[in-house]
């Protein structure tokens, strides 16, 4: 039983990381209506960033807000150059889409003149301490990276329900023609999701980076698990991601340890998981039905 309950706690802290790429996947579905296939890269990017400050010996709760600064331009930055010039992404949707497959390469292949191919070594943020209760050992970084995902929703609940901000991305996303139209900043909006997003993403990967290692290929498995988990709690559902995610998590490390088809394949429960969601229920566990007007 207190093995079953360790696989749990694992897959309930890489859910978490997964929910944590997917809410940045979530901010900027909710601002644009369109998924950004650079969030991986750009949270691996901003993860070199983090490392590099470390690594010139910063203290690392330092360098993970310098880390999140640089995503947060990156981003805003990334928007401005490569998306914005395209127009209303509700209007050329297939445009932004080919651009951030674009991004996912260029980005990739940015990190790997900057940084090389060799993984880097980053020390995990929550330090390697756990604690035991009966037979359960939970580390000091589990416990962290749970705590950081509740930090996070706590966070966008409040920008999304709370302030003019997160009215105007909601607006935004809904009809961004009659957002102009009613005086919201459409192209500062957008702008902002495309930062934030980024920011968010730093995090994931830097809890990430200490078992895997900071490398050009750090998240790219963490982003088909994050598409697995907003597409089952719904693209534009900030609970949903967190739920998803966890869900995702905990399958993807209890289904292989005891379905033995399963073992060499530890990607199949998310990719049957998206496969039955996307038949029976589209928009997802807590995602919002798409009307249109005939």
């Amino acid at each position: 039983m207190s093995n079953f309950i360790q696989i749990v706690l694992v897959g309930l802290a890489d859910g978490a990381v997964y929910a944590m790429l997917g809410l940045g996947l979530v901010i900027i579905f909710r601002s644009t209506g369109l998924l950004n296939f650079a969030q991986g890269e750009l949270a691996m990017f901003s993860t070199f960033i983090v490392w590099t400050i470390w690594n010139a010996g910063v203290p690392m709760w330092l360098a993970v807000l310098g880390g999140m600064l640089g995503g947060f331009l990156i981003g805003v930055i990334l928007h401005g150059v490569a998306v914005a010039p395209l127009g209303d992404p509700h209007q050329n949707p297939l445009a932004v889409v080919i651009v951030t497959i674009g991004l996912f390469l260029a980005i990739n292949g940015a990190a790997q003149l900057i940084w090389g191919t060799v993984d880097k070594r980053l020390d995990p943020l929550f330090g390697d301490g756990q604690i035991t209760i009966g037979d359960v050992a939970i580390q000091y970084q589990k416990i962290g990276i749970w705590l950081v995902l509740a930090a996070l929703v706590a966070g966008f609940s409040v920008l999304f329900q709370r302030t003019k901000v997160g009215l105007g991305m909601r607006a935004v996303a809904s009809n961004s023609e009659s957002a102009g139209l009613c005086g919201v900043p459409v192209p500062r909006i957008l702008m902002l999701g495309w930062g934030l997003a980024a920011a968010v993403g730093t995090l994931a990967g830097v809890l990430t980076a200490d078992r895997a290692g900071v490398g050009t290929n750090l998240m790219q498995l963490v982003l088909i698990f994050a598409f697995a988990a907003i597409t089952l709690g719904g693209f534009d559902s900030i609970a949903g991601a967190v739920v998803g995610g966890l869900l995702v998590g905990v399958l993807s490390a209890v289904v292989p340890a005891y379905v033995s088809a399963f073992e060499k394949m530890p990607l199949a429960p998310a990719f049957v998981l998206i496969l039955a969601v996307l038949l029976f229920r589209p928009e997802g566990l807590f995602g919002s039905k798409q009307v249109q007007r005939v």
